[in-house]
């Protein structure tokens, strides 16, 4: 269950919202940012599995910061994790919307979208033991289907088209502002340390749900990228017909082999959505205990903080980041809000490995069952890249980067006059 729901965070991005990247850097520059975010992200997993083993706690980097840096530093952990959780569920719940939108077409996609944040909030209002079991499931068929979807694709590849318009815009520049659209491949593993206080054997079994979810992410993020732009370019999987921006690249590129009649090709938009499905609600539980730590240790209003007493769930807390949901979906902004989560999942891996060596440093005795192999180096290699990533969408995402600070800012001023724990 903790591979499933480690993939299931995930995959997602496999099925919509890394192709926009191709616009800035095209095949050639896109691929060379998914390299760099892919060697990030197994070195950041690597280290972070050794705070998530040593402190099994649902709050993950909230309470690793605030542990070894200080209450600080851990509101900034936890309100970064927290951004990145809550702004990643709308823009998959947007995801959903335009898939759907593919069989209902008299319906708009904000009512499909905003029906599923319904849905899955109920369900996981329900119990963990429900939700992981139908993640398990879902995830199972997401991946699946995906195999199926490289199965059709592949034999059609083109090199040709492939490397058609290789790098648009601005050249190899173009890596940079690409980057968090290939973060899209990975965006959200972490969210298995959040589940640490319901995992059965926490201290041994996390490490294995990260390392065993990390490969198969780097197996389909290539098996994706290759099939889906080898078919008829990237522009064909980026752009509809009528030339607007898609989130639906899985499907545009299958028709270019099998046509929209085709039984594969109903198959892929309708089980398709499984994958936006698992990711949609792997967030949501994992967001909802970032939501409930806060509340429990007193950085949010006590309510927030509290189990249902029947089910032992979260129910404030799902129904605290829904009503964000809601209102992010009704900006219509895909791009800017995953570029949003984004930003809070780099600044949350930078805080992350910092609580890292500073634990290595001051709890020398702490018991870790996971290690990090060749420490320092690995956790220093998530850093650097981390910080690379951040600068540059710093630079090629300015306003976005500027309403991030100011969020985070004016949260931790309401946070300061009202609870002085922080």
């Amino acid at each position: 269950m903790l591979w499933a729901l480690g993939v299931g965070y995930v995959i997602s991005g496999m099925y919509f919202g890394w192709n926009l990247g191709l616009v800035h850097a095209g095949p050639f520059g896109f691929l060379a940012a998914t390299l760099i975010v892919t060697v990030l992200y197994v070195s950041f997993v690597m280290s972070y599995a050794e705070l998530s083993c040593a402190i099994p706690r649902a709050g993950g980097a909230f309470i690793y910061a605030q542990r070894a840096l200080g209450p600080r530093w851990g509101f900034f952990a936890g309100a970064a994790q927290w951004v990145e959780f809550v702004f990643a569920m709308p823009a998959i719940a947007a995801a959903i919307g335009a898939y759907l939108g593919e069989f209902y077409p008299a319906i708009s996609p904000h009512v499909f979208a905003a029906g599923a944040y319904v849905v899955f909030t109920l369900l996981n209002i329900l119990g963990v033991k429900q939700s992981a079991v139908f993640e398990l499931c879902i995830t199972v068929v997401a991946v699946f289907e995906l195999l199926i979807f490289a199965g059709v694709t592949l034999p059609h590849f083109s090199w040709a088209a492939f490397s058609s318009d290789a790098l648009p815009s601005i050249g190899w520049w173009g890596i940079f502002p690409a980057i968090p659209y290939a973060i899209w491949f990975y965006v959200c593993i972490e969210g298995i340390a959040n589940v640490a206080e319901e995992s059965r054997d926490p201290q041994k079994d996390l490490a294995r749900g990260f390392g065993t979810a990390m490969v198969t992410l780097v197996v389909l993020a290539v098996l994706v990228f290759f099939s889906a732009v080898g078919v008829a370019g990237w522009k064909a999987i980026v752009f509809e017909p009528g030339g607007a921006m898609s989130d639906r690249p899985l499907p545009l590129a299958i028709r270019q082999v099998i046509g929209q009649s085709h039984v594969l090709y109903r198959l892929l938009v309708g089980v398709g959505l499984c994958g936006l499905v698992a990711s949609f609600h792997g967030i949501m539980l994992a967001g909802s205990r970032a939501t409930f730590e806060f509340g429990r240790v007193g950085y949010a209003p006590g309510w927030v903080g509290r189990l249902d007493a029947r089910r032992g769930t979260p129910v404030a807390a799902l129904l605290v980041n829904m009503v964000i949901g809601f209102l992010a979906l009704a900006t219509g902004a895909t791009q800017q809000i995953i570029t949003m989560a984004i930003f809070g999942a780099l600044t949350m891996y930078i805080i992350s490995i910092f609580a890292l060596f500073r634990l290595r440093k001051a709890e020398p005795d702490l018991h870790r069952p996971y290690r990090t192999p060749f420490y320092p180096w690995v956790p220093t290699v998530a850093l650097v890249l981390s910080v690379m990533s951040l600068l540059a969408m710093v630079v090629f995402h300015t306003t976005i980067a500027l309403a991030f600070v100011v969020l985070l800012l004016l949260g931790y001023a309401f946070f300061r006059r009202f609870y002085r724990q922080v």
